[in-house]
């Protein structure tokens, strides 16, 4: 059993009761029912890894989740929950289920579930490659604004000084998830999820590796903070894979670049040669600000492991919107 799909950009599914469902299935394929013979049989794997999902879905807490299917009896009938699993036994399910290679695997059968349902044919149009931060709590707007307000009024430098050294600390501590993206259908391939900002450059190397292995890549294509000549060598000498990323990192200069693949940007950019395809890169910005507006672009996890996961658990439950995205 498949889920069925109908070929469309920019567009996710909005009902948690089917995105419940299909994160009951997925979980069916790599989960046990329990984890060993003598476990208690309240419920299986698979369905506390779908409520997880719909938690997600719902951007909701443990108890806000846990009320809101005691509140529908037949969406828990859906995946064969005979009673609504407690705040407790969701908060444990998540240490224990939510693993980065089992969502990578997951990731492997929800890009073929893609492919099967036409949102990835052939050579797929460029993949796209970015980064964003997420913020590590929810936090007040209005309270960043006076914040800013205060800086501003108060000119001494110890100040300042002391201001940007919060200011440091802060980011060194923010989740950042980092994407390969199908244009075409806004589909993650893969996905990267660390702690604290910092250049982009390590990411390009396993994110399009896990793309290209899920499915045949042409051209990818990422901001200048991707930007070096390890990476176009990886790019197009290993995998075959046209890389297109602007030679703008390091000072900025007039001189050509000195080596092969970052001098060739630099000619191709000057004469728009890529404007086409490198106009495809907005479309990861578009699935950053979809996860963000979805699903929200604060963590509530208090450990960055914990928040690593919980960004993975976003991506699971983004490519689960638009695999369920069925017009009636």
């Amino acid at each position: 059993m498949y889920i069925v799909v109908t070929p469309c950009r920019m567009e996710t599914c909005k009902s948690p009761r089917k995105v419940l469902v299909a994160a009951h299935e997925l979980a069916q394929q790599f989960l046990p029912d329990h984890s060993t013979k003598f476990s208690r049989k309240d419920f299986t794997f698979p369905q506390r890894f779908a409520c997880l999902v719909l938690r997600e879905h719902q951007k909701k807490s443990y108890r806000g989740v846990e009320a809101l299917l005691e509140d529908c009896p037949d969406w828990r009938a859906d995946i064969g929950l005979k009673r609504t699993p407690d705040h407790n036994t969701l908060c444990r399910a998540f240490k224990h289920l939510i693993k980065p290679g089992r969502l990578n695997r997951m990731l492997d059968l929800m890009v073929a579930w893609g492919k099967r349902r036409g949102l990835i044919r052939g050579r797929i149009k460029p993949v796209a490659l970015d980064s964003s931060m997420f913020e590590s709590r929810h936090v007040s707007r209005h309270f960043e604004k006076r914040q800013k307000q205060t800086a501003r009024q108060n000119r001494q430098k110890a100040a300042k000084t002391e201001a940007n050294r919060r200011r440091s600390s802060v980011v060194k501590r923010l989740p950042k998830l980092s994407l390969a993206v199908a244009s075409a259908s806004h589909l993650i391939l893969a996905a990267r999820a660390t702690t604290g900002s910092g250049g982009d450059q390590p990411f390009f190397e396993p994110l399009l590796r896990d793309a290209w292995r899920r499915v045949h890549i042409r051209i990818a294509v990422a901001d200048s903070g991707f930007d070096s000549e390890a990476n176009h060598r990886m790019a197009r000498l290993e995998l075959g894979v046209r890389s297109i990323i602007p030679p703008n990192a390091g000072r900025p200069t007039d001189k050509p670049a000195s080596t092969r693949f970052r001098r060739l940007m630099q000619q191709r950019f000057q004469r728009k040669a890529d404007q086409k395809h490198y106009g495809q890169r907005w479309q990861v910005e578009t699935v950053n600000s979809m996860i963000k507006r979805n699903l929200g672009s604060a963590l509530r996890a208090r450990t960055a492991r914990r928040r690593s996961m919980e960004l993975l658990l976003r991506v699971i439950t983004h490519n689960l919107m638009i695999l369920t995205n069925v017009r009636g």
